[in-house]
């Protein structure tokens, strides 16, 4: 399965960086899709250094039908058949629920379940046809249990969720499989701007709020990037084509 073609979304920073990273060490050529070009392009200068392919989709919104659509018919262009689709674009911020307005609401879920549906709904027929196929969701723990004052991001991660479980259903007389990773608490700039809104509202400092977030994890600490990363490859890999419909917890423990 190697030089297989990997479309991440989210992919300049974070969690999607980690896992791009990850998929062109392993031989993929990447296709490297978000908003912002500088950030994609450091990522892709990574890979292309160290020997692997890789191609920048900048401007690639997933609420934007329309934009998914260029987006998917250029990677295919580019790289060929999507083997492996990987959605981790995403944004979670937080609010009491009383003060979550309709239009923060709509934000999140557009973001973080809607554009899974869109994008999985464009690249679907291309993963298909490349045989082995693997769509990979990126939710949270968020989307197994609940926390206080981010009920849109909950609701969002738990749509996620119930849409990867539907869909490998629906594909599993097929050779496409469809799981989806669930980190805890993760040491990523999404948990930068967590940190700051911690110490805003409860005047702990940074270190204090990291500390906290830290506990809810049984073995004391924030998840790795990476580790996410080594989760995904391996639902990629094909010693996991009996894994499907599965919600995979990498959280240290929190979710039992």
């Amino acid at each position: 399965m190697s030089r297989r073609h990997a479309f991440v979304t989210g992919a300049g920073s974070g969690i999607g960086k980690a896992i791009a990273l990850a998929l062109a060490a392993d031989g993929h050529v990447v296709s490297l899709a978000g908003r912002r070009a500088a950030q994609l392009q450091a990522v892709q200068d990574e890979i292309l250094t160290t020997g692997g392919e890789a191609f920048v989709h900048d401007g690639f919104d997933v609420t934007d039908a329309a934009t998914i659509e260029r987006g998917i018919a250029a990677a295919i262009a580019s790289a060929g058949e999507i083997a492996v689709l990987v959605n981790c674009a995403g944004e979670a911020p937080s609010a009491p629920f009383e003060k979550t307005d309709p239009a923060l609401w709509s934000h999140v879920l557009s973001i973080n379940l809607t554009g899974v549906f869109l994008v999985t709904q464009a690249a679907l027929a291309s993963v298909r046809r490349a045989g082995n196929g693997r769509v990979i969701n990126v939710a949270s723990t968020a989307g197994l249990t609940g926390y206080a004052y981010v009920s849109a991001y909950c609701a969002s991660k738990h749509g996620v969720i119930g849409l990867t479980r539907a869909l490998a259903l629906e594909l599993a007389r097929t050779d496409v499989t469809v799981n989806a990773v669930c980190p805890g608490f993760t040491d990523t700039p999404l948990i930068d701007g967590a940190l700051d809104t911690i110490s805003e509202k409860t005047g702990r400092s940074r270190e204090e709020a990291r500390a906290s977030l830290a506990r809810s994890n049984p073995q004391g600490r924030l998840v790795a990037p990476d580790e996410v990363a080594h989760t995904v490859l391996w639902l990629a890999s094909e010693k996991a084509t009996a894994i499907t419909g599965q919600a995979i917890a990498v959280a240290g423990g929190e979710i039992l």
